[in-house]
């Protein structure tokens, strides 16, 4: 489960929540279907989650939840925002900047 640390000292992008459900969900090598099924949502409605035309944390918390349990994530710390932040890559060309500004 990947948090965000005060500690690292390079640059962070945000990542938006669909975003957040691709990278954890490729992460673990499961597909769309997969997770839909194991969150005992339709494929469709998770496809939106994953399309960004839908938000799941404007969804129920039952659904939330499920979503979440079927990646592996843990729901207080998404509710903290612990999953908003992430490193750059290191070739990103932003990281070129740092102590330049």
């Amino acid at each position: 489960m990947a948090k965000f640390s005060s500690s690292y000292d390079g640059w962070l992008r945000v990542v938006p929540e669909h975003g957040m459900l691709i990278r954890q969900r490729e992460k673990l090598g499961l597909s769309q279907e997969e997770v839909a099924k194991k969150a005992g949502i339709k494929l469709e409605q998770y496809q939106q989650y994953e399309s960004g035309d839908r938000n799941i944390s404007s969804s129920s918390f039952r659904i939330v939840n499920a979503v979440l349990t079927a990646l592996g994530l843990d729901m207080s710390a998404f509710d903290n925002g612990d999953y908003v932040f992430e490193p750059l890559p290191e070739d990103d060309p932003l990281n070129q900047l740092r102590g330049k500004i």
